[in-house]
Parts: C-alpha cells; structure tokens; sequence
C-alpha cells in the first residue's frame, strides 16, 4: 500500500501547489508526459517485461472490458430513461389528489411529494441531450491506463506479468480513447467537425505509447551501455510522481467548475466497481488466477480517463459531467485499489 499512499501524498501536492504555479503548467507537464514520459515508461517496461506470455490474452480483455462497459452504459442510459419518464407520468396522473376526499388528501399528498423527488433526482441523473449521453457512456468504458494504470499496477503484481499491464494500457489507448472513443464522440458529440477515416487512422499512427512499445520489444536483445539502462530507469522515478502532481492539477482546476455530480455517480460506477468485478469474475471463470488475474483488474478498474474531457472539448459533449466523472473516480482511487487486491490477488 506504501505506494498507492505515496500517489496520494503527489496528487494531493498538485492539488495544493497549483494555485502557485503558472496556469500554463499542468498543459506543458502533460504534453511532456504524453511525448516523452509515459512512452518512455513504456519501453523500459516493454524491455524488461516477460513478453513470453501470451499477448493476445490481455488484448482480448482489454477489448472485453470496453465493449461491456459500453454495454452497460447503454443499458443504463435506457434504464434511466425509462424510470425517469414513468415517474413523470405518475406524478402528472396524481396531480388530481387535491380533489380526492380530505381523509386521504394527506397521504396522497405525502405520496405525491415522494414520487416528485424520485423523479426529479432521476431526471438530474439521466442525460437527455446526446451530448450528455456521449460523456455518460465514454466515461463508463475509458479508463485512465496511461498516467494512473502504468503508474499504479506494476507496484501490485510480479514482474512475469509486467508486460500484459504494458499491453493492457496500449491496447485501451489504442482501441479505446483513440479508437472506439473517438467513433463515440463523433457520433454523440454536437460537433460540426466530423473526422474521415484517414485523419483517424493517422490519429492511432501518431500515438507515441505505440512506438515506444515496439521499440521496447524489438530493443530487447540489444544490451544498452551500463549508464543508458540506469539513465532509463531512473527516469522512471520522475515520470510517476509527475504523473499524479498532472492528477492533482487536473483535478484543482475541475473542483470549481464541477456542477452536478450526481450524473456523474452512475458512470463512475460502472468504471470503478462494475467493470473491474465483472472482469475478476469472468477471469476467475477461465481459471486466471494471482498476479495475472490481478494486473488486468486493476487495469480495467482505473479511474475514468482524462481523455474524455479532450473528446468532449473536441466534439461539443458535455464537459461538466465529464469532469465530474474525472473527479468522483480520481478520488475514489484510494478506496478501489485495496478492494481488488483483496479480493483478487
């Protein structure tokens, strides 16, 4: 837990010294991570991971994960639908208990006011606009593999499985926030901006986690001089605290802005709970068990990824519930992690 309690003490100093930093700063300290930090992660971790396993595998669930939390979030997008229109109903059709006989004008009312406030709770819960609908269903499937995922997991399993956390967090960047998240947010997003295929296809070329993967792997055989591997390996130590100073910042300037995080407790959810036991379980099923069983749940649970709130900037979706799912997620981080390891290590 030492270094789940040392990401905490990092975000909560970016949460503290934002304030004094120029408001330039966590923009420039992400982009530096982007280019430089979590590729090189990556590649030192690509080099000294056990590539032996079966790569597939950790593919395969990555692509799991995401189209059940897609799913899900449909399906929970038409439940809440359905509920927050049938209470409406209801209390439209109660608005004549005023003329029922005085004996039961109390209960009724009393009945009345409770459905109300059902309704209304699930009205504020349930995203009608489809720019709502796009945040609520890309924040129940993408997860934050890079910063967080690669940041996080390798501290709780065996380094046998480094590798399959290394291809879990490409493949969810590649397939999810650059992939299938894109194809989402083009279509629910009230954009004008509509990408063609190419630019994509040159969007998922462009990403630099997939050319410090490959670099990582084919680099394997050469031994680098004595000085580069320590160089590499002691970036490291910078490019996680930097990771988590970046979460805290994002999350001071989300704090202020946040308004109704209470549509943002469903898709968060799914992210944080949902998802991450639906996979230990299904794993468990295929008889996946210890470190390997761990790495791929603690990836599929990760706090919903900072990458929503890129695509909602991009295609017009809904910002505030984007931020709030950042947030609510980021923050219930402390309490997911020790839940899983528990349960499945």
């Amino acid at each position: 837990m030492w270094q789940l309690a040392t990401g905490v003490v990092w975000t909560s100093l970016g949460l503290i010294f934002f304030r004094f930093l120029p408001a330039s700063f966590p923009k420039y300290l992400g982009r530096t991570l982007y280019w430089v930090g979590v590729p090189l992660q990556v590649l030192v971790l690509a080099r000294h991971s056990n590539l032996s396993q079966a790569l597939w595998f950790p593919s395969l669930v990555t692509i799991t994960v995401l189209l059940v939390g897609l799913g899900l979030a449909l399906l929970s997008l038409q439940g809440l639908k359905y509920v927050s229109s049938s209470l409406l109903n209801l209390v439209k059709r109660r608005a004549n208990t005023y003329q029922a006989p005085e004996s039961r004008f109390s209960k009724l009312l009393a009945l009345k006011l409770k459905i109300s406030s059902l309704s209304k709770f699930f009205q504020q819960i349930w995203p009608s606009h489809r720019s709502g609908q796009g945040s609520f269903v890309l924040a129940s499937m993408l997860g934050n593999t890079g910063f967080v995922g690669l940041a996080i997991a390798p501290s709780f399993v065996n380094q046998t499985y480094l590798g399959w956390v290394v291809i879990y967090g490409v493949a969810n960047n590649l397939l999810g926030s650059y992939g299938l998240g894109v194809i989402l947010a083009n279509h629910f997003g009230e954009s004008q901006e509509k990408q063609n295929w190419l630019t994509k296809l040159r969007v998922l070329l462009c990403v630099p986690t997939l050319w410090a993967f490959g670099i990582g792997c084919l680099s394997r055989p050469i031994h680098f001089a004595q000085f580069i591997e320590m160089g590499l390996n002691n970036a490291l130590w910078a490019v996680i605290p930097s990771s988590f100073l970046l979460i805290g910042m994002q999350l001071s300037k989300l704090k202020g802005g946040v308004k109704g995080l209470q549509a943002a407790l469903l898709p968060a959810a799914i992210k944080m709970l949902v998802l991450p036991c639906l996979a230990g379980i299904g794993l468990t099923g295929l008889g996946v068990a210890g470190d390997a069983r761990l790495a791929l749940v603690l990836m599929a649970g990760m706090p919903t990824a900072f990458a929503n709130l890129i695509l909602a900037e991009q295609y017009e979706l809904d910002r505030q519930l984007a931020a709030g799912c950042i947030l609510i997620s980021t923050l219930g981080l402390p309490i997911a992690i020790p839940l899983w390891v528990k349960l499945f290590s």
